[in-house]
């Protein structure tokens, strides 16, 4: 019985948060533009470029999460 007014609450949640984003960011009921940078597409292509046009200096690659990789030794107490 709780399930389907929790369900319903989420997903009439879900959709206030959408309505009021497109509202904001999309109908800019507060006012203001879309930069130029961000509506163009040969910039972002311009950019792109720029940046994988540059040498990487920096070291190898770092690992996120060692313990995942299992390279580790583990000595038991007796030794």
């Amino acid at each position: 019985m709780a399930a389907k007014y929790i369900i319903g609450s989420v997903v009439a949640s879900f959709a206030v948060a959408y309505v009021i984003d497109k509202l904001v960011a999309d109908e800019k009921i507060f006012g203001g533009t879309t930069p130029h940078t961000v509506s163009n597409k040969e910039w972002w292509e311009e950019t792109d470029k720029k940046f994988q046009a540059w040498p990487r200096t920096a070291g190898p690659p770092v690992v996120m999460n060692p313990i995942s990789r299992q390279n580790f030794i583990v000595k038991s107490g007796s030794e």
